[in-house]
């Protein structure tokens, strides 16, 4: 990519030279909005741990299974709290008739959404941080997209890991629960170490040396964070096992995937 492409869609006041989580990520699914820092941590990230760009992928299929689904039970509107960059198979993508706010505090993935979104009338991107609730809520475009009186599909997928504080985490979904009517849903995945390789320690490890920090959580802790929703079927499970595709391509261990999906509905 040239310096001119670069001018298109980087705000000046991005280090491209420290690598960013949300830019690893679009790297480790393929995306190509990301820098050499990127793409050097996340070579290193593979080395330590091949199965990663796996786990992103597993972890991409189950949002747009999980969106899909929400869309089957009547959900027409969705705020996708840290979308990251827009990849392939976005939300405003798969449920196309709906209404969608992104969120996300990393300012690449904020620029080339607005980019990407700006002819539309049914999507947009906001730039706030997910523990900032009430900022994103306010937002003239969630105001202007979403009526919370109506139920709302919630996604907070790949996140809450860069949250290290599990009482915080409580907190802040409490929150979004209590804007939210009946018959909303709230789609969650999060890492975990359980039944997992010592390599994906290792890769917690190489994560909490850079200013990207994260945590792993429990199944159990998992399912405390989906306090007042009722869990759909088949509960906090490895994201291939969340309402796989008939015909998908089955993991010979799905627990290799790494992340726990779920999500559950507002009674």
């Amino acid at each position: 990519m040239t310096v001119v492409d670069r001018r298109l869609w980087v705000p000046t006041e991005v280090n491209v030279d420290a690598p960013s989580a949300a830019r690893v990520y679009d790297y480790l699914l393929g995306g190509s909005y990301n820098f050499a820092a990127d793409r050097a941590f996340a070579q290193q990230a593979i080395g330590i741990h091949p199965g990663l760009p796996m786990v992103c992928r597993e972890n991409r299929s189950f949002l747009r299974r999980a969106v899909r689904h929400c869309v089957a039970n009547g959900i027409t509107q969705f705020l996708d709290i840290g979308s990251g960059l827009p990849t392939s198979g976005n939300v405003h993508e798969v449920a196309p008739e709906a209404r969608v706010v992104y969120v996300d505090n990393e300012p690449v993935a904020v620029a080339h959404s607005r980019m990407m979104l700006k002819d539309s009338d049914r999507a947009a991107i906001v730039h706030a941080d997910l523990r900032d609730p009430e900022t994103i809520l306010a937002a003239p475009e969630t105001r202007r997209l979403l009526d919370f009186d109506q139920p709302v599909g919630l996604l907070i997928v790949a996140v809450l890991h860069f949250v290290l504080d599990t009482d915080l985490v409580k907190t802040v979904l409490a929150h979004y629960r209590d804007q939210l009517a009946p018959g909303s849903f709230l789609v969650l995945s999060h890492g975990t170490l359980e039944q997992q390789a010592p390599s994906a320690k290792a890769i917690q490890d190489l994560y909490n040396r850079s200013p990207n920090k994260v945590i792993t959580r429990t199944k159990q802790e998992c399912i405390e964070l989906m306090d007042g929703f009722d869990l759909v079927e088949p509960g906090v499970v490895f994201t291939p096992l969340w309402r796989p595709e008939p015909l998908a391509e089955k993991l010979e261990r799905p627990e290799d995937a790494g992340w726990y999906g779920m999500a559950g509905r507002l009674l």
